[in-house]
């Protein structure tokens, strides 16, 4: 099955960053976020990958183009007055088909992945945006979709808090949560499910997938909503990939499904 990631967005709200690198190229301990995200459908067996690239969308080209490469072993002979021969070359990397598609630079999310409409194929594709972390389990998502038959499921998520969390005995702090999912409303997680005809629902380049598409699957009633109660973050903000990153380096990893 496909999965289609959407990396063309210029990440203006995280411009600290984003004035280098596209915003699914922050990295969390050393590695972009889109490197997070496909680990994690990979856990779930999905390889294929098709990514719809806008701005700095060279950046990513160039990581893919060379990642199979650097992380391998090489083996390179050298001789003098001889160019330098890679004689062997030990594959570590992840089984990995991805294909790079120029989406525009304007083009807005719907328009986008209606862009890649050709390289999805004629049958159920996986969805997501190149900034959200999860541990979403794929499979009880995609079991999820077949079962209602609906033509797009999305998955609904609780929104972190925007302060910290503390709870309390007496007036001794007993725990501090720095951004705890909330245990009220439910929000976009942007991991979709979505059947071909999805993408009839999409006008044109200047289309949000968020907005009419999405409202109008709705009122057809082919939009069904996957509720996943665990881990879910987003990186919009200097503060939000912080927080990220510490967690990592304290071994904190819930969306890390691939080192479980």
């Amino acid at each position: 099955m496909k999965v289609a990631l959407l990396a063309g967005g210029k990440g203006t709200r995280l411009a600290e960053e984003t004035s280098v690198r596209p915003k699914p190229m922050v990295e969390i301990g050393g590695r972009p976020l889109l490197w997070h995200i496909m680990m994690h459908y990979t856990q779930y067996g999905h390889h294929e990958f098709v990514i719809a690239l806008g701005y700095l969308g060279d950046y990513i080209k160039k990581y893919f183009a060379d990642y199979a490469t650097l992380t391998g072993n090489l083996t390179i002979e050298m001789e003098p007055g001889k160019p330098s021969v890679v004689t062997r070359q030990e594959e570590l990397h992840e089984p990995w088909k991805i294909d790079l598609v120029e989406t525009g630079m304007e083009t807005l999310t719907g328009g986008r992945i209606k862009r890649l409409k050709d390289y999805l194929g004629d049958g159920t594709f996986m969805l997501t945006w190149g900034d959200g972390l999860s541990n979403v389990d794929f499979d009880a998502l995609l079991a999820f979709h077949r079962k209602h038959g609906k033509l797009a499921t999305i998955t609904a998520v609780r929104p972190p808090a925007r302060y910290g969390h503390m709870k309390f005995d007496g007036e001794q702090v007993v725990s501090f949560e720095e951004k705890p999912q909330t245990a009220e409303g439910w929000i976009n997680g942007a991991f979709f499910v979505l059947e071909p005809a999805v993408l009839d629902y999409i006008d044109g380049d200047l289309v949000m997938f968020e907005h009419a598409p999405l409202q109008r699957l709705a009122a057809d009633g082919q939009l069904m909503a996957y509720k996943h109660t665990g881990f879910w973050a987003a990186v919009d903000t200097l503060r939000e990939k912080q927080v990220l990153h510490n967690m990592w380096e304290a071994g904190d990893r819930p969306w890390a499904t691939w080192e479980k």
